[in-house]
């Protein structure tokens, strides 16, 4: 009789201890992400009764619905580019521009914070500053003579959300696009100006192409980012902008002109939408990342 074989086949077998660490992540993403998302596309295809239906999937590209997309969209766009383009400037003045590089610390740190600040605090943040009746406005109008509502500016618009949107889309860019400026290597200027590059010339030609699949990249992600945020714009503006989220607050909120699996159908496309862009932010992300290595 084998012995080493009779001793392998009484051994205890030992438990996968190593996953219990993810275990309690794996388990929040079930119960509030995966198993959320399948009820939302299956109800989508739903009807009251539970049967199969396009019709709800069909009612998304009535002209209300599809005025409510495209202005979710452009506020997207807008916040998305501007948090960019501002973000950008003040990720690069930090890291390879002349500023103190103390400040890169608390900049960073203050980010980390801002860009997880929105919902009903933002909103009342931004309503008791710039709101018809904001420290802001008033101080402007009473001590300066202007006029915000004169001037066209109203906090509860388009530019109002967007403005909003820009007091986390501009943090995540700089938490976003920090490391990759930081990735740029020394060697690469040096070589730039040796070649008798000038320093616009370095960022055009150099810089700017190897940085462009992570602008890309993160401006996908603040897209979804603004595309999917519900309770600031709820909060601020309530019903007066007819933006997708409200529409889809409108819906499933329960009241009798409410129609749950019309909610679903338009949460789908939301769905499908912010997917579109966090997939395109994926793989922009890592093309960069192969040059930043």
């Amino acid at each position: 009789m084998n012995t080493s074989n009779a001793g392998a086949k009484s051994a205890p077998r030992k438990l996968p201890t190593h996953w219990l660490g993810v275990a309690p992540f794996f388990l929040f993403a079930l119960l509030f992400l995966i198993l959320p998302t399948f009820k939302i596309v299956l109800g989508a295809f739903q009807t009251p009764e539970g049967g199969f239906t396009f019709d709800n999937i069909a009612a998304l590209f009535t002209p209300s619905i599809l005025a409510a997309y495209w202005i979710s969209i452009k506020i997207s766009m807008a916040s998305a580019l501007l948090g960019c383009l501002i973000g950008f400037g003040m990720a690069a003045a930090v890291t390879v521009g002349g500023l103190p590089r103390g400040i890169r610390d608390p900049l960073l740190t203050f980010s980390g914070v801002a860009s997880n600040f929105a919902g009903v605090p933002l909103a009342f943040a931004f309503l008791a500053t710039l709101g018809p009746a904001g420290m802001i406005t008033l101080y402007l109008k009473t001590e300066l003579g202007i006029n915000l509502r004169a001037l066209g500016f109203n906090l509860l618009s388009f530019w109002g959300l967007t403005v909003t949107y820009l007091f986390f889309q501009i943090p995540l860019m700089v938490l976003i696009i920090t490391p990759a400026l930081e990735g740029l290597k020394k060697e690469w200027r040096e070589a730039a100006s040796i070649l008798g590059a000038t320093t616009g010339q370095y960022w055009r030609m150099v810089a700017f192409p190897i940085l462009l699949p992570s602008l890309l990249g993160t401006f996908a992600l603040l897209f979804a980012n603004a595309f999917g945020a519900v309770a600031t714009a709820i909060a601020l503006t309530g019903s007066s902008l007819s933006i997708v989220p409200i529409l889809l607050f409108a819906q499933i909120r329960g009241d009798v002109l409410g129609n749950p699996h019309l909610g679903y159908a338009i949460a789908f496309g939301m769905i499908v939408i912010t997917a579109t862009a966090n997939t395109l932010y994926i793989w922009l992300r890592a093309r960069s990342e192969r040059w930043l290595k």
